[in-house]
């Protein structure tokens, strides 16, 4: 039955791709997200489908439709299934985005090759390095396979060329902002040619059900780049994340349709590759034979994962009227608010001290529950006495120097006894803290001079 179609005009109008901000006349630059060369013409005649065409594949029910087609396949890389929900889903489009040399291609090179030794051919399609640079990482990575096929194209057609003469079991396409369509206007990378790029890489995807992982690159404020409408094209969007010294890697799901977007994954990055970290917090605490002023270990949630970190705090007397307040790895300022709550609730006189607090491991603490530790350290090096060995402290301070309660105390308190600790200053809950490892001892604190008189006198 052939579609007919009707024709109904609007006014003339202009609308931005990225956030759908929308403009009477033409603008280089999107007055909503500040994005350029986004808004493109709306108005004139628009075509709408006024019959059905005839069906090709009738609906089933629901129980009719067999879900083992759709069951998870391992990537053979324990912290990227973590973080997928299980592994790789037939036919879903994964979306991996981060910042230039974070190690994308390091990780998705290295899944590659796992995937395709388990006798599944894969499709490694590389836009931004010739086929011999790739294998130079892979032989350093030890990740080459027979299965294993690489391809340097940045066209779009022969892209999909290449699909349609291997039939891989997984397309891994490096990035998506490199290729391009003869059958559209603008450079590669812009607005027109990354909605068709991805538009036919999904489409081929579902209609093989073949996986395919899409590296995307990202704006200097860390935003996928492109259309939003490839976000909400795709089924999954991962965040590959880390400092550029530091070797830890975190990879987060900010969009899954087939599993939980609370998890994160830890990987290793070096000189050998990338590994996956199923035990990540010996990077984040210091080892030293005596106990030292100024130091204190909290456990911090990433997602559902449990992490122990350290925070360390060194003070001297400021010889400058306007003391220094230095932090790295720490919100700059919740750790001034947090020394304002030791002077004025806890009389801990630190208006003529420079401050210097940071986190070892380059790691990164957002989380309030890391308050407690915060202010433990500081106090610590205040007094110049270290806190007692094996301990870890959580808890959000308020202005009032009140502790307050954060989720997941028990599982905390759980992942401190699996690595040895023995003792926690928690925060008091109406609901206590929860089951007790044997031999762990846990202290409840409401406020933060309680944990002072405690652990410091």
């Amino acid at each position: 039955m052939a579609t007919k179609t009707s024709r109904a005009s609007k006014a003339p109008g202009y609308k931005c791709a990225e956030c759908g901000w929308t403009t009477a006349k033409w603008v280089g630059r999107c007055g909503e997200c500040q994005a350029w060369g986004s808004v493109e013409e709306t108005g004139g005649a628009v075509a709408r489908t006024t019959a059905a065409a005839a069906v090709l594949e009738p609906a089933r029910r629901i129980s009719d439709v067999d879900a083992t087609t759709a069951a998870f396949l391992p990537t053979g890389v324990d912290e990227l299934d973590r973080v997928l929900g299980g592994g790789l889903v037939p036919g879903a489009v994964i979306l991996l985005a981060g910042e230039p040399g974070v190690g994308k291609s390091t990780l998705l090179l290295d899944v590659a090759a796992k995937f395709a030794r388990t006798a599944q051919d894969v499709l490694y399609i590389t836009g931004e390095e010739s086929a011999a640079q790739v294998k130079l990482r892979a032989d350093r990575i030890d990740a080459v396979a027979e299965s294993l096929y690489l391809s340097a194209e940045t066209d779009l057609g022969q892209a999909l060329g290449q699909v349609e003469k291997l039939e891989p079991r997984l397309l891994i396409v490096d990035s998506v902002q490199t290729l391009s369509s003869a059958d559209v206007e603008g450079s590669a990378g812009g607005v027109s040619q990354v909605r068709e790029v991805a538009a036919s890489l999904i489409a081929a995807a579902k209609r093989r059900n073949m996986t395919t992982l899409l590296v995307g690159h990202v704006t200097k404020d860390g935003s996928i780049a492109g259309p939003r409408l490839l976000e909400h094209l795709v089924d999954v969007v991962c965040q590959f994340e880390g400092e550029r010294h530091s070797r830890l890697r975190l990879l987060r799901a900010v969009k899954n349709r087939y599993g939980p977007t609370d998890d994160v994954g830890c990987f290793d990055l070096n000189e050998d590759g990338i590994a996956g970290l199923a035990d990540p917090s010996g990077l984040f605490v210091s080892r030293t034979k005596e106990p030292v002023s100024g130091t204190c270990i909290t456990v911090t949630l990433e997602g559902r994962r449990p992490l122990l970190a350290e925070v360390q705090s060194l003070l001297a007397e400021s010889a400058n009227a306007q003391p220094r307040r230095a932090t790295s790895g720490l919100d700059s300022s919740r750790v001034a608010m947090l020394l304002a709550v030791l002077q004025q609730r806890a009389g801990c006189l630190l208006n003529k001290d420079d401050s210097y607090v940071a986190t070892v491991g380059g790691v990164k603490l957002s989380e309030p529950a890391t308050d407690l530790a915060i202010a433990l350290a500081v106090a610590s090096a205040k007094a110049r006495k270290p806190l007692p060995q094996r301990l870890i402290a959580f808890g959000e301070v308020g202005l009032a120097g009140e502790v307050r309660p954060v989720p997941g105390i028990n599982q905390r308190i759980h992942e401190a006894h699996r690595l040895g600790f023995t003792h926690a200053v928690v925060p008091a809950s109406p609901n206590g803290p929860g089951p007790v490892p044997a031999g762990f001892s846990v202290r409840e604190v409401g406020h933060l001079t309680e944990a002072l008189d405690l652990l410091i006198g």
